[in-house]
């Protein structure tokens, strides 16, 4: 399963707005299996706040550690971000480019 985040804008902030976002994603995920892996794809992101970050991509983290792959994750703001949320979970990211 693929998500691509700019469905949720180009500006994603706010720890209200990452959660609603998730929210709104949840039932989606439910359709996953076991064995699928759940990538998720920032191209097109421009602004990635860690507390949106957080509410969305940290609990994914948490949730699919072990197959979660991120995708095009250069723009520093994203990359930056998902450095305090690997900090923060004390997991790592698969990231591919």
């Amino acid at each position: 399963m693929v998500i691509t985040l700019n469905k949720f804008g180009r500006i994603l902030t706010s720890r209200e707005i990452g959660r609603e976002a998730f929210a709104a994603f949840k039932s989606t995920l439910a359709t996953l299996n076991d064995s699928e892996t759940l990538e998720v794809d920032f191209s097109g992101v421009t602004t990635l706040s860690p507390s949106w970050a957080d509410e969305f991509v940290g609990v994914l983290l948490v949730s699919y550690s072990d197959r979660l792959i991120l995708k095009n994750t250069s723009n520093p703001s994203v990359k930056i971000t998902l450095e305090l949320i690997e900090k923060i979970h004390q997991l790592k990211f698969n990231i591919t480019s």
